[in-house]
């Protein structure tokens, strides 16, 4: 059993890469031969801290434009490949019959049931939304990764936990850890609360061999300066949330009416993030200075001065 209990995802992904190179048990499942941890329990004390600051692992446009796809409540693999092309290899028919939109945003609404079990009654312990089914062994393409999340209301903070089947460490670890965190948040701010811990609990912890060499060059570079990321407005995220699904649409679909840079003036945090999705589509140096010079936080600065020198490589 491999128990992580640290401040930031980067100090978790320090410990979980380093465990598995040198404590991973081999084994070969369908996706490739990989190195395995059997049970893992990770605690991230600052949920805000959810982005990694490494040179090698800056997955912030891909982790946001997955967690927009889970708020907007669809199976269409079409705006998930935007962001994160691979998904095209899960899809049948144009759906991905995994996905956890439709589980947790969809026209059931279980989020929003947690949300009012909490509000009727804080010390709940069946605030808890199930995205695996038994009948999604039946599905060759996608099965759910992610059992259960459940959310406990103590001490006016919303804590989370999260139950896996299985995880990839260096690929799926940090989207989920950014995309269940953000979920989280949301709810807090549903609740007028603050946010406590979120728990991550994986029954197989693994990294594939063909990521082994990129785990070992994140290692390589050191411990990093924990910076959690911006903290949500406190009020209810609803309006933000629907204003930043639109300008996603916008952006994704390459609407001519989408907004520049310097045209949001919905709330400096939501505004970033539409920053960050105009980041993922941009293309020349006048675009990322724009984009730059409009953030409301410096914070993101970083991840869009990455991106565009990861595009001056290619």
């Amino acid at each position: 059993m491999l128990l992580v209990e640290e401040d930031s995802l980067d100090d978790v992904l320090q410990v979980v890469f380093k465990h598995l190179l040198e404590s991973g048990k081999q084994i070969a499942p369908s996706k490739g031969s990989a190195l395995e941890q059997l049970g893992a329990a990770i605690e991230l004390r600052n949920p805000l801290a959810r982005l990694s600051r490494s040179q090698r692992r800056s997955p912030i446009f891909s982790a946001l434009g997955e967690w927009l796809w889970y708020l907007s409540g669809t199976d269409e693999v079409a705006p998930i490949v935007h962001y994160i092309p691979m998904y095209e290899r899960f899809a049948v028919a144009g759906r991905v019959e995994g996905a956890y939109g439709p589980r947790l945003f969809g026209d059931g609404q279980r989020l929003m049931e947690v949300v009012k079990r909490l509000r009727s009654k804080q010390d709940s312990r069946q605030a808890v939304i199930q995205l695996f089914e038994h009948s999604d062994l039946s599905n060759q393409k996608d099965i759910p990764c992610t059992t259960t999340l459940q959310f406990f209301l103590r001490d006016q903070a919303l804590h989370l936990a999260v139950t896996m089947r299985s995880n990839d460490a260096y690929r799926g670890l940090p989207h989920d850890v950014f995309a269940f965190t953000m979920i989280q948040e949301v709810v807090a701010r549903c609740l007028g609360t603050e946010v406590g811990t979120y728990m991550h609990f994986v029954g197989s912890l693994h990294l594939y061999d063909s990521d082994a060499a990129a785990a070992t060059e994140f290692l390589e570079e050191g411990w990093h300066h924990l910076k959690p990321m911006p903290a949500m407005p406190k009020e209810d995220p609803e309006g933000g949330l629907r204003w930043l699904l639109g300008v996603e649409e916008q952006i994704r679909s390459g609407d001519s009416k989408a907004p520049g840079p310097a045209d949001f003036g919905t709330h400096p945090y939501w505004d970033d993030l539409g920053r960050l999705l105009l980041a993922h589509r941009a293309t020349s140096e006048s675009d990322f200075v724009r984009i730059r010079e409009s953030l409301d936080d410096e914070f993101y600065a970083i991840y869009i001065t990455d991106k565009h020198a990861r595009l001056d490589k290619h």
